[in-house]
């Protein structure tokens, strides 16, 4: 049991980090990029763009939320 605990707290650290925004915008990205794509909303060649845009939209928000946050 030891050893699964200390496997999925080094996926959490490998994966969630210092912050868990970025990893919840990356997983929203994904998620919202592949949702569009499925129900037909963008072509092949449109997706890793719209996942990029998506993407560095969350990254500002997440930015954003935590300079308003230090500047109180």
């Amino acid at each position: 049991m030891n050893a699964l605990r200390a496997f999925g707290r080094f996926w959490y650290d490998f994966i969630v980090g210092d912050d868990w925004k970025i990893a919840v915008a990356v997983v929203t990205a994904l998620a919202l990029t592949g949702a569009l794509w499925a129900a037909g909303l963008l072509s092949v060649s449109a997706v890793p763009v719209a996942g990029a845009v998506l993407l560095f939209a969350l990254f500002a928000l997440s930015m954003v939320v935590d300079v308003r946050r230090s500047t109180r």
